[in-house]
Formats: structure tokens, sequence, C-alpha cells
């Protein structure tokens, strides 16, 4: 056994804050591939606050396995797009997803859209 130590090739740089994205970049260029597998696991995973949780049972909303691959669709469409906080329509459904989280804060039905307004949004997908 030896005690050498291999230094990587490339030095690897602090990020500063306030600097943009905080991204790994790969050597040449790119964005890793490990980013790229961290990415793909927190978008996989979206999750309902218990609020949203609380809309969905009183109001007697059901979302079916496809239905909820559409929701994620739509808050990774939303993150490539850079945003924070987006309503989603979808039917006559409503969901506020909380896109940097991955998880639906409310969701309103049909009966309660009318004149709703809802605030603390910088997007809306369509779906």
């Amino acid at each position: 056994m030896t005690n050498k130590i291999f230094f990587p090739q490339h030095p690897v740089e602090p990020l500063l804050p306030g600097k943009g994205k905080n991204t790994v970049k790969s050597p040449s260029g790119g964005t890793s591939s490990f980013q790229k597998l961290l990415d793909t696991q927190i978008n996989q995973d979206l999750k309902f606050s218990h609020h949203a949780q609380q809309r969905l049972k009183a109001r007697d909303i059901n979302l079916s396995e496809g239905d909820l691959e559409k929701i994620t669709q739509a808050v990774g469409k939303a993150r490539d797009k850079g945003a924070r906080d987006s309503l989603v329509l979808m039917n006559n459904l409503a969901l506020v997803v909380s896109v940097k989280n991955n998880t639906v804060i409310t969701a309103v039905d049909e009966e309660n859209l009318k004149e709703n307004v809802f605030t603390n949004i910088d997007s809306a997908v369509i779906i």
C-alpha cells in the first residue's frame, strides 16, 4: 500500500453567493452527470403539503397515477423555465406548487375556482 495523494486535474472552485444557479460544471463546460442524476431524483417525488392533502380530501378530489405524472411533468417544465411557485391548471383543477420544493401547496376544484385570486406565483402551466 502506498501513501499517495491524487489531486483532481481541474481545480475545484467554491460557489460564490449570488453568482447564479448552484450547478456543478464538468470540465467540458456542461452540467455534470451527478447534477443531472440529482435533478432527476428531486423531480421524481411530487409531495403534497398537509394543507393540500386536506383540500383534496375535503373537496373529494382524487388524482390518478396519470394525473400525478402530468403534474410532475408540468412542474418539471416550470423548473426548466426558472419558476419558483407555479399555478398548474389541469382539467377543472388548479394546484399551487412550490417548484423549488416539488410540493403541491394547495388544490382548488372547479366549484371553488370562480372569482378566486391566486397570489405569490410567478408562473402558470396549463396541462
